[in-house]
């Protein structure tokens, strides 16, 4: 048989099968320490579950096949994913990330990390010439990218970035939680780290948090994130271990069909009237789209926002509105599941967010499209000219 496609793995969790039991679902490990030998050595290669779970090995090798990585390491949360990558460096190094990104971890940058010695900079990342502009050869250690960026989906073209942060000796670390592997290969496209927050379309089913890093190769840099998640202690337990991998099985289902009805969604309120504006790389029209048509196989993912607006409406006031009157659309945090979820997202952030305030961020799950659809028409309906 040739090399099996990623759909085949990732269903089939590369194959694995329990060697005591012959089970095809793995156990559940739960302790937290092993026993050592007589002569007081670890040859089981298992000392204690903060360093070193078993629960681990299964859905990390199967992150590690999908996106073509050296390792993975599972941590208990996307941020605490985020912030090892960070934490590994040292103080005084210089630092970039978008000015569009995950709101936690930008205010984290700017709360914790310039407080621990780090130079971080935000710059408009979908521009090469910004990034080249603003990288500091022999003091740019990291640069961060998140394509596409929530909740504005813009699209960071990876290839070019790579070449740059790689000529200026630093290392380009990708947060790819929307576009999963099943769209976008960072490390094929010369990124050095992929980060996701699993919580999202890795589990896609909104029963747990945790986080993921790959690495394209080891280095002494890598070792460090990995005493970062043992010493700091951001693990992931082994239940949620185990239903992460149940979540991975189903992964190329979830996108494709996500992507699928976000497609149709971005392209039906294009030009409603009480749309003044649909943000989605999948658009012809969007800024991002050559680079998002280059760089995602098979979609453009499961997020899109809208800007409501239009005639004698306050876009801030009728946004608000549509997401309180959606009947199937549930008004929630997080996204990437089989729900589908909207929210008002200025409202979230509060001040100093780059969201505009009439703008609502979709999460497409895996319902009928054109429930979705009626469900937005009828809210849209609903709202009143000032």
């Amino acid at each position: 048989m040739s090399e099996l496609r990623p759909e085949s793995l990732s269903a089939q969790g590369l194959g694995w099968i329990d060697e005591t039991t012959r089970a095809v679902t793995p156990p559940i490990h739960v302790s937290s320490t092993y026993l050592r030998d007589a002569d007081n050595q670890y040859r089981s290669g298992r000392v204690y579950m903060r360093a070193d779970n078993p629960a681990y090995d299964q859905p990390e090798a199967v992150i590690t096949a999908l996106e073509g990585g050296h390792q993975t390491l599972l941590f208990a949360s996307g941020m605490a994913a985020a912030t090892a990558v960070f934490q590994a460096l040292a103080p005084g190094d210089h630092v970039l990330a978008p000015q569009v990104m995950y709101w936690s971890l930008r205010n984290w940058l700017a709360g914790y990390a310039r407080s621990w010695g780090l130079e971080v900079e935000l710059i408009e990342m979908t521009s090469p010439a910004a990034v080249a502009a603003a990288v500091r050869p022999g003091r740019t250690k990291l640069v961060w990218v998140e394509t596409p960026a929530n909740p504005l989906w813009t699209v960071t073209d990876i290839a070019a970035t790579a070449r740059i942060a790689h000529a200026a000796g630093a290392r380009l670390a990708v947060d790819s939680t929307v576009a999963t592997p099943v769209l976008t290969r960072p490390l094929a496209l010369g990124a050095d780290l992929v980060m996701h927050s699993a919580t999202k379309y890795l589990n896609g089913h909104s029963d747990l948090t945790a986080g993921s890093l790959t690495v394209a190769a080891d280095s002494a840099y890598w070792q460090r994130v990995r005493g970062v998640r043992a010493q700091i202690g951001g693990t992931l337990g082994s239940f949620e271990s185990w239903l992460l991998l149940r979540g991975l099985r189903t992964l190329h289902l979830r996108v494709r069909a996500a992507c699928a009805s976000a497609q149709r969604i971005a392209e039906h309120f294009a030009h409603h009237p009480r749309i003044a504006q649909v943000l989605y790389p999948g658009l012809p029209g969007s800024a991002g789209h050559a680079v998002a048509a280059a760089q995602m196989q098979g979609g453009y993912g499961g997020m899109l926002s809208l800007r409501v607006g239009g005639a004698g409406l306050d876009g801030e006031k009728a946004a608000i509105a549509v997401a309180a009157t959606t009947r199937l659309w549930k008004r929630a945090t997080s996204l990437g599941g089989t729900e589908s979820l909207l929210e008002h997202r200025a409202s979230v952030e509060g001040a100093g967010s780059p969201v505009p305030p009439d703008l609502l961020r979709l999460s497409v799950g895996i319902e009928h499209v054109d429930d979705l659809i009626e469900d937005l028409e009828q809210a849209l309906a609903g709202l009143h000219p000032d």
